[in-house]
């Protein structure tokens, strides 16, 4: 999968998060080292085992994982010759004791949890290993029992030991009074009497050490030097014995080496397993269905990293139409439906539950790739539109029909009406490898290609025109405005300003299309030579009168009939009404044989279909069939020129 398109889409906060989640350190190595997987059957075997461990934490009781403490340093060192000590033995016996808890427990629940509780029946009990350790090992030692040798020495070892008490005792009855403290010390191992520096000839034996005043000399009496030397023998043959049980030990071990391993393993992933059923617990998570048919049908998902913060979202695609075009205003949500699609994805293809209603279903892809956030590298020196341009590039390298492409405002970044083109052309051709793609833009020319190219699909996010706050809920089927200028009014924002933002706005749509004149409808055999024609002084006039009128009553709006002819100032282009004002306010316009649907709000009446065409007219006929086409076209072209025409002549009806 595309490490960019994991970083964009914070995947590798969601790694984090499960990690936080596990309890030893190999659930956390899997949890940071999960990655999306493609192949769907393995897809489904993740999310059912997720499913099972969320039944086993919400109905059961505490599921025994083993801590693993000191376990990787067993495992690193068991066969390479180490010897491991009395600690490493607690840790062994510890883990193997909460193995067998383990295996009971999921026996247990085998029935509610088949697929979980299989993986702790591949564990081993280990009970000989067990056994040992507790006989050999407690509380951190050697026990006496560990061999009947070491038992006869530490039995020797305490005989001399109570040897040299009695003799200490005798000594310092005897000589109490030259003592500094009334207490035996111990130097190198070895017992001491303190005695003052002054009486040091009154004691037989030898000076270990003195005080750091000076004062206190530290003497080891000569009646417990032999004692003291024959006890440190029996100590060193302690430590021997010791050591020899110690590698006994480690030896039996290394014996079970591949089910130590085994059991290690497993025990990893079955906390990673419950990992991921505790963070699903955490947002309400639950299981989807699967296809490998583009397929997208989520409701009431939410963006994982935003907790319950999100206006739930409703997101559909690949039943009729692969392509999907978002627009809205800024600020209201478009960029986080992006990612909460693509994020959401990435999570199912890891074997996670995630925050949707039930029923959702989602589709599984080779690839996914993104082009979200402006992309501009100093480093690089790109700008946005060449970072755009690059990811664009790399994107056509592999895109196909298993490829989710989710991109952020297409035809940002450079000139409008060649970034308008240019996306065009990469929809189209990312439509005919049948890739699927979802995108958000501000450019009514993108909406209006997918509005009429099958395989397209507009979508908006709601925006309350009262108050003018983004509601951010996704709506399908429908095209949204930016609204930028209401926006800017209602943050107060001069109006003058607005109105010479909306001129200059319709001058530069004016400057990226060609001067032509806009004749009446169905002008699909025009010639090259009327499309070019000038406008006759009369109808320029009209145009300009119109536009003022625009501009001078930028709120009036009114009720169009079929045939009246409109301009469209943000166009500078006046068109013919095809299809008359739904309860939206949008009427269809057709412009140069490209029909358009523009809000009501947006045209000023040019000249009426009752001035444009004689009352015994059929303006049915005109507009639907190609036989009375080349009789409008010579109407218009008389209205042109500015004749007057009471009725057709009697050759052209």
């Amino acid at each position: 999968m595309n490490e960019t398109t994991m970083l964009r889409l914070e995947y590798d906060q969601i790694k984090t998060r499960v990690s936080e989640c596990a309890f030893s350190y190999l659930g956390k190595h899997h949890a940071a080292s999960m990655q999306p997987i493609t192949d769907i059957r393995t897809i489904k075997i993740r999310l059912n085992e997720t499913s099972e461990a969320l039944q086993l934490i919400r109905h059961g009781a505490s599921v025994p994982v083993p801590s693993l403490e000191g376990m990787e340093h067993i495992l690193h060192l068991l066969g390479t010759g180490y010897m491991f000590s009395e600690r490493d033995f607690s840790h062994l016996a510890q883990f193997i004791r909460s193995c067998m808890q383990l295996m009971k427990y999921m026996h247990a629940k085998a029935d509610a949890a088949p697929t979980v509780s299989a993986y702790a029946s591949s564990m081993y009990g280990m009970e000989s290993l067990l056994s040992e350790i507790e006989r050999c090992i407690y509380s951190g030692r050697v026990t006496d029992n560990a061999s009947k040798e070491l038992a006869k020495i530490r039995k020797k070892i305490a005989v001399t030991e109570e040897r040299i008490k009695r003799k200490l005792d005798s000594l310092t009855s005897r000589h109490r009074s030259i003592m500094q403290e009334n207490m035996i010390s111990q130097r190198n191992g070895r017992y001491v009497l303190p005695i003052k520096k002054e009486f040091r000839k009154q004691v037989k034996g030898n000076v270990l050490d003195e005080s750091g005043s000076g004062q206190t000399v530290y003497v080891e009496p000569a009646e417990i030097v032999n004692l003291q030397f024959e006890q440190s023998a029996n100590m060193a043959e302690e430590s021997k014995e010791e050591m020899k049980v110690l590698g006994d030990l480690t030896a039996m071990a290394e014996s079970y080496n591949r089910e130590l391993s085994i059991n290690t393993e497993t025990v990893g992933i079955l906390d990673f397993l419950l990992a991921k059923a505790k963070y699903a617990m955490t947002l309400d998570a639950v299981s989807v269905e699967l296809n490998d048919e583009g397929i997208i049908d989520i409701h009431g998902a939410r963006h994982p990293l935003m907790a319950n913060t999100m206006v739930p979202l409703d997101f559909s695609i690949g039943e009729g139409y692969s392509s999907l075009i978002i627009t809205g205003p800024n600020t209201g949500g478009k960029t986080m439906a992006l990612k909460s699609v693509g994020l959401l994805t990435l999570m199912v293809q890891s074997g996670l539950l995630v925050p949707v209603l039930q029923g959702s279903r989602m589709a599984v892809f080779e690839d996914i790739v993104v082009d979200i956030g402006d992309g501009q590298s100093i480093e690089h020196a790109l700008s946005t539109f060449s970072a755009h341009i690059r990811n664009m590039i790399g994107i056509l390298e592999t895109a196909g029909s298993s490829t989710l492409i989710l991109i952020d405002e297409m035809a940002s970044g450079t000139d409008p009406g060649e970034g308008v083109g240019l996306s065009i052309a990469l929809l189209e051709e990312f439509h005919r490898r049948r890739t699927t793609v979802v995108a958000t833009t501000h450019f009514s020319e993108i909406k209006h290609f997918a509005e009429n190219t099958p395989g397209f699909q507009n979508a908006r996010m709601e925006f309350d025109t009262e108050t003018l706050q983004p509601l951010y809920r996704l709506r399908i089927g429908e095209a949204g405005e930016s609204y930028a200028y209401a926006i800017a009014l209602k943050l107060g924002m001069w109006t003058r300003i607005i109105e010479r933002s909306e001129a200059i706005s319709a001058g530069r749509t004016s400057q990226n299309t060609q001067k032509s004149l806009v004749l009446p409808p169905s002008f699909d055999d025009k010639r090259p030579e009327d499309v070019c024609k000038p406008a006759s002084k009369k109808a320029s006039t009209d145009r300009t009168v119109a536009k003022q009128e625009k501009q001078e009553n930028p709120l009036i709006t009114r009720s169009f009939a079929l045939g009246d002819s409109v301009y469209v100032g943000y166009l500078d282009r006046t068109g013919i009404v095809c299809k008359t004002e739904d309860e939206r306010g949008n009427v269809g316009i057709l412009i140069q044989g490209q029909k358009l649907i523009i809000n009501k709000k947006r045209l000023v009446l040019h000249i009426a279909a009752t001035e444009l065409y004689p009352d015994d007219y059929d303006l049915d006929i005109v507009l639907e069939t190609k036989e009375n086409r080349k009789k409008r076209k010579l109407l218009a072209r008389k209205h042109v020129q500015g004749l007057i025409i009471e009725s057709p002549p009697e050759n052209e009806k």
